[in-house]
């Protein structure tokens, strides 16, 4: 095996909390452990594709662990698909072209699903990749956690907490809307954990007159006030059956034109109920007759320091990264697994994304303990 003397990183993506424990991990291992070099792309695959970086030094980690977003900056450029002088490019080759350039011996990719199906389409070009999981969302698939969940769902469940007063106050329904496009983990997650009345996620398609019926139940029996956590990505039957069907007519088009019309017709569609949380609010205003206010965590759930739990994980994975490379691998992303971690195919990984299972723990204690779930 040839002997390792440096190696790549770059985060791509969103933010999260937690990167730079991970970019600290990587280096402080790679550097001190087995005396590599370590060079930091800017601002994701953009940077790698630029060839704008930063030698990283022991320095130049000290003091990031607790500090959020990320020191290399982050963007969610495709590789084979990259704005460049006004017009999209591929720069799968230029970015092949810099990883040779920079004699590099592997490349630490950090991100979620957008990055790992761009990190499979460079380890398919011949380099030698590794990855590690972050997003808020938890929705990578194949790896118990990502980095950057725990501390989101500490800042939506304090989000909760801290609604409850004003709710109790003015006897009104208090809707919460937390992120999640496609996953429910960090809306269940913090809905249980600070005691929503009313939990709605994307794997479960909601009944409006069932939310409001539990409404007026709870105003039946004294309490003039309801917690409603909602994910983004939350949608009415009728809604999600509606995006369900464009869906179908996209996949069975044939014809270039009916492919492009089923496509613009599904995009439509999902730009009509973006916005879905402030019609949720004003249907369930005229079915209960109590005042709703919406607050939107928005981009708050993604700042600020790190968690205790992300740091840990982050260093975990950071860590084993180097370690794997050492050994040899290629062509993995390192997953939590337990408390211990796991290698497995970023091609298994690519394209996929991680649900929150109907019969997962987390639905049935919301259930028992009397929670909505608008089904």
């Amino acid at each position: 095996m040839k002997k390792i003397r440096r190696i790549g990183i770059l985060t791509a993506g969103g933010d999260s909390p937690g990167l730079n424990a991970a970019i600290r991990a990587v280096g402080k291992t790679a550097i001190g452990k087995y005396g590599w070099e370590i060079i930091g792309f800017r601002d994701g695959y953009l940077g790698l594709a630029q060839d704008r970086f930063v030698r990283l030094t022991k320095h130049d980690l000290s003091g990031i662990l607790t500090v959020g977003g990320t020191v290399l900056g982050t963007s969610r450029d495709k590789v084979h698909r990259m704005m460049v002088d006004g017009r999209e490019r591929d720069m799968t080759a230029q970015i092949a072209k810099n990883y040779r350039k920079h004699r590099l011996d592997a490349l630490v990719c950090i991100g979620g699903g957008g990055t790992h199906k761009n990190a499979m389409r460079l380890a398919g070009n011949g380099l030698r990749i590794v990855t590690l999981p972050k997003t808020i969302d938890n929705d990578v698939a194949l790896t118990d956690a990502t980095i950057g969940f725990d501390t989101a769902l500490g800042i939506a469940t304090e989000a909760i907490d801290r609604l409850h007063s004003t709710a109790h106050s003015h006897h009104r329904i208090i809707i919460t809307e937390i992120m999640g496009h496609k996953a429910g983990w960090l809306t269940l997650g913090a809905g249980l954990a600070g005691g929503a009345d009313v939990i709605l996620v994307p794997e479960i398609p909601y009944d409006l007159e069932k939310i409001a019926a539990a409404v007026r139940r709870r105003s039946g029996m004294g309490t003039n006030f309801s917690i409603i956590a909602v994910a983004e990505g939350a949608r009415s039957r009728e809604d999600f059956d509606a995006l369900r069907a464009a869906g179908r007519r996209r996949e069975r088009a044939r014809a270039p034109e009916e492919r492009e019309y089923a496509k613009l017709r599904l995009g439509e569609l999902e730009a009509e109920h973006t916005g879905n949380t402030m019609r949720l609010a004003r249907q369930l205003e005229g079915l209960t007759g109590l005042e709703a206010r919406v607050t939107i965590l928005g981009y708050v759930q993604r700042g600020g320091t790190p968690s205790l739990g992300d740091r840990l994980l982050a260093t975990r994975l950071g860590t084993a990264c180097v370690e794997l490379i050492a050994r040899g691998a290629s062509g993995i992303m390192v997953a939590s697994s337990g408390q211990g971690v796991r290698p497995v195919p970023i091609e298994a990984v690519a394209g996929k994304q991680k649900l929150v299972p109907l019969s997962h723990p987390w639905f049935s204690a919301a259930r028992s303990v009397g929670t909505c779930l608008g089904d």
